[in-house]
């Protein structure tokens, strides 16, 4: 991780609510330039919700979103996306019938790089995936999916990377890679918002955690061990 710059993601008091139940009560989270953030708590707690909200895809009922100090409530999604917000979600949303190389090659859409630009940045960060190039993603390993849905997000060149559930359903040494991959990311001055139920995937790498349950941050600092002995009463049912 490096030194960070300054925050390029703010949540400032932010609610979010479905059908007329609220879900976040407040929400207030940074993410700086070169920094990883580990948002935590268990199922159901309003993590998903909160990178919703991030990405655009939900609109806040009150509070503000802020990109790089700019105000950006209820700016459309691929507005955000073209300014550098992306978004990987939960199952990580590659094209199963279509080959890897068609799986990179859709995101020339945003403009920003070429073809042969995008092709030889996936394939110098994540090797396996040239060795893949003309397989279909659905018939690659999770690990495998997961690394395409990373390359096909950097393809954008983002300012912000939104995980969900990075280590779903993966072997805990191929999360351990990823996971290293992320934090290399960071290192290159990208702001990384982590969501995670397993701690121990993320905490490694993480320079602040915060943790939410029922819609509201319980605890957020620095990730060292008084957190990870925590953890267990959060996870549990805290008092709010």
């Amino acid at each position: 991780m490096t030194e960070n710059s300054g925050p390029l993601l703010e949540l400032c008091g932010v609610h979010a609510a479905y059908h007329g139940i609220t879900v976040l009560h407040g929400v207030d989270l940074t993410v700086a330039a070169g920094q990883v953030v580990a948002l935590l708590g268990p199922n159901g707690a309003g993590k998903t919700t909160v990178l919703k909200v991030a990405a655009g895809l939900h609109p806040p009922a009150a509070g503000h979103l802020l990109t790089g100090g700019r105000d950006v409530t209820g700016i459309r999604p691929s507005r955000l996306a073209r300014a550098g917000v992306c978004l990987i979600p939960e199952g990580r949303g590659v094209f199963p019938n279509l080959s890897v190389r068609d799986n990179l090659l859709m995101m020339t859409f945003c403009g920003r790089r070429s073809r042969e630009e995008i092709e030889e940045t996936a394939y110098g960060r994540f090797p396996v995936l040239a060795a893949r190039r003309g397989q279909q993603a659905g018939t690659l390993s999770g690990g495998e999916q997961q690394m395409l849905a990373l390359a096909r997000g950097l393809a954008t060149d983002p300012a912000v990377l939104l995980l969900d559930e990075l280590s779903m359903g993966l072997a805990p040494l191929v999360v351990a890679e990823l996971y290293e991959l992320v934090a290399e990311i960071a290192r290159q001055g990208v702001a990384v918002l982590v969501v995670e139920q397993f701690a121990a995937a993320v905490l490694k790498i993480a320079d602040h955690a915060a943790v939410v349950v029922r819609g509201r941050i319980q605890w957020q600092g620095h990730p060292d061990g008084s957190l990870q002995a925590e953890l267990s009463s959060y996870y549990l049912g805290s008092p709010l």
